[in-house]
Order: C-alpha cells, then structure tokens, then sequence
C-alpha cells in the first residue's frame, strides 16, 4: 500500500508523522471520508468544500484543493481497488506538547483501504451518551473520535453496526459515523443540523433527491417510526432492521428502498454532484 504524506506517496511501512504531530497529541485534525468506485472519487468537490469549512473552524489555515485533488489521483492510481474508502487526514502539524499549534504547516496524509458494499439492512443501538449541539466543534468533521470509538464498539459488542445518539436536549441527532432519517405517517424526515449532527454529503444528497424534510425530532421517534434508515459515504442509504433488539418489519420499507433507488441511480449518473 503506498499513501500520500506531505507532497509524495510512500509505502506503507516508511510513511510518517511526526510523533509531536498535533493531530496526534491533541486531535488537532480534520478529516473526509470519500467512497470510490473502480478508482473513482464520488463527490469529492462536496468532501474538499467540507474539509475546508472543518479547517476553518478549527482555525487551521485552508488547505489546498488541487493538492488534495493530487494527493487523492495518485493514491487511487497506486493502489488500485473495486470499492475503496478514501481517507484525507488533515492535521495543525508539528507543535509543542500542548494545545498551542506550532508554526511548522498542517500535515497532509491520504491513504485508501479496499472495503465490500454494505448489507441492505442492518442493526443499530441507542447509547446514553449525547452530542453536544453547542460545542466548539459540533457540525466539524475532526480526528477527535473517542466517543465515537467508545460507542461504535458498545454496538458491535450487541451485534448492532451503528449506535446514535441523542444531543443534550433530548433530540435525535447521529450516529458514530452516519446521519439517520425517519418515516413518520409516510413522510421522511431527518434531523437539522441544529441538533448537532455532522451536515454529512451522503445526508445532504439524500434530503435533497428523496424530498426528506428537516425536522427536530424527539429521540423516542425511533420507538414509532415506520421505518428508519442510515447515509454516510460508505453506507450510501441503508435500511435499518431492528434498533436495541426490537425489530423493525419489512425493512427496507417502501419510502427507504425508493431513497436507496434514487440514490444509486443518482450517483451513478454524475460522479461528482453538485447540492442546488
């Protein structure tokens, strides 16, 4: 495997960060991941516009589009696989021990690992922890995932692949790694990214193909939703079949199997889509 690592790829076992590296200290870091088909990046201009939003927020300078744009071709061309997760890491690079950043320039790192398409349905769980909507880095993607580690694994340990969460006012929010959506009395519906959930691509494509509408919404909707399903780059949309062991009927269920439609025949169309 060769990876990108600030300017030039390197084989795996030679590629390196510094250990003073703040991504690596304190989780001074942004990240995307991209879904690719047969070398291919999918909505990598909506991924680069969210790296740079997340940057910014975490007061790193703007990285560069064509550099990541490069870094991204020649890891896809070196490491050829069907169906990869694209992975761009962007760091506050070299600093002292500390929260201060030093002076040094973010660290750059895109590698590609080869992944299987998602089951069409699977199992989530609810956890007790909550996302906080008014934190300083809520709606940005960054390397600070513990919690999300924590959960994920509380979820596997109950044979589930996704736990969500609630946000600190008791709404429905996310989940370690995916936006969810419901189907209430037929209509779909998502939670805002006022609740704190991370304004993920695949969420945005899906709200805006399959006609989801934005909604604050109880956590417990997930006791009676009709039918309830997860997006993320490497999910696409998939159905939810039971939530803490209770069972959901007939997943994917009709409003959920039109959305999995839709978007595959979408991305399928245009590589790289724009959010009108």
């Amino acid at each position: 495997m060769k990876l990108w690592v600030n300017g030039g790829l390197r084989d795996a076992d030679d590629a390196r960060v510094s250990v003073l590296d703040h991504g690596l200290t304190v989780g001074d870091g942004v990240f995307e991941t991209v879904k690719t088909v047969h070398g291919q990046p999918f909505a990598l201009t909506l991924h680069l516009d969210r790296l740079t939003r997340s940057a910014r927020g975490l007061g790193l300078a703007a990285p560069d589009h064509d550099e990541v744009r490069r870094a991204c071709a020649a890891v896809l061309d070196a490491n050829p696989v069907e169906r990869g997760r694209l992975r761009i890491t962007y760091t506050g690079g070299l600093s002292p021990l500390g929260s201060d950043r030093g002076t040094a320039g973010p660290t750059l790192v895109v590698g590609v690992g080869e992944i299987s398409r998602r089951p069409d349905t699977t199992a989530v769980i609810t956890v007790p922890w909550t996302r906080n909507e008014r934190g300083a880095l809520t709606g940005l993607k960054t390397t600070s995932y513990a919690e999300n580690v924590v959960a994920l694994a509380r979820a596997a340990e109950r044979g589930a692949s996704e736990a969500l969460f609630a946000n600190t006012v008791g709404q429905l929010c996310e989940g370690t790694g995916s936006n969810v959506f419901v189907v209430i009395d037929g209509e779909l519906h998502t939670p805002p990214v006022s609740s704190g959930c991370l304004a993920g691509i695949t969420r945005a494509l899906t709200v805006e193909w399959a006609g989801a509408r934005e909604t604050e919404l109880p956590f417990d909707v997930l006791e009676r939703a009709e039918e309830v399903f997860l997006t993320s780059s490497t999910r696409d949309v998939q159905a939810v079949h039971g939530i803490d062991g209770r069972p959901l009927a007939d997943a994917p269920g009709p409003v959920t199997a039109k959305a999995m439609r839709v978007f595959e025949e979408r991305a399928a169309a245009d590589p790289d889509p724009r959010l009108s």
